[in-house]
């Protein structure tokens, strides 16, 4: 019987080896030489210490801070360890509360009509840390006034940091939330 083990536990052994050790070490090794940031995360630093990445949205709540979309990881917002859509469908109750609620506290901050469906929903991960530029836009009239700055200051400030569709067709135009935080902070105490 031991025969008959032995050349499949070398082969275990051997396979385990390759694809558990080798092969992730060797993809890891290549991944750091070819594009070391997006390797490591994507992190931003400033002065040393790390504040963030440009993967993973941050709750920001204060009035003088552009305010990402809405998490739906449920133990904390923006928890990567628990990246996941909140599986609540269209005729959900608890969703359609969720987004009137969200809608008219929007509407009686910013005084708008309409308000982007991006700053009412959630990603499907619940991590993006992106908003549509009209999202950015409809958020001008509030840092502006928290900050004390001309709302032109701001508006320029989306208009540096929005990003066009990939490739010229893929996906939509969008603003990284932190970038736009960070440019702010370069602005100067509020």
């Amino acid at each position: 019987m031991i025969e008959h083990l032995r050349p499949a536990l070398t082969l275990l052994a051997g396979l385990t080896l390759l694809t558990g050790v080798a092969y992730p070490l060797a993809i890891t090794g290549v991944a750091q030489v070819a594009l070391p940031r997006a390797a490591g995360g994507s992190l931003v630093e400033i002065d040393g210490r790390i504040v963030g990445s440009r993967l993973i949205g941050q709750t920001f709540t204060d009035p003088k801070w552009f305010h990402g979309r809405p998490s739906a990881t449920a133990a904390a917002p923006y928890d990567a360890a628990a990246s996941s859509g909140s599986n609540l469908g269209p005729l959900s109750a608890k969703l359609i509360d969720r987004v009137k609620t969200d809608v008219a506290a929007l509407r009686t901050e910013t005084g708008a009509v309409t308000v982007p469906a991006d700053a009412v929903t959630t990603s499907a991960s619940g991590l993006d840390p992106h908003i549509s530029p009209a999202n950015a836009r409809s958020q001008v009239k509030r840092i502006a006034a928290a900050r004390g700055v001309a709302p032109e200051r701001v508006e320029a400030l989306i208009a540096a940091a929005t990003r066009g569709r990939d490739l010229g067709f893929l996906g939509e135009p969008r603003v990284d939330v932190l970038e736009l935080n960070l440019a702010l902070a370069r602005l100067g105490p509020s």
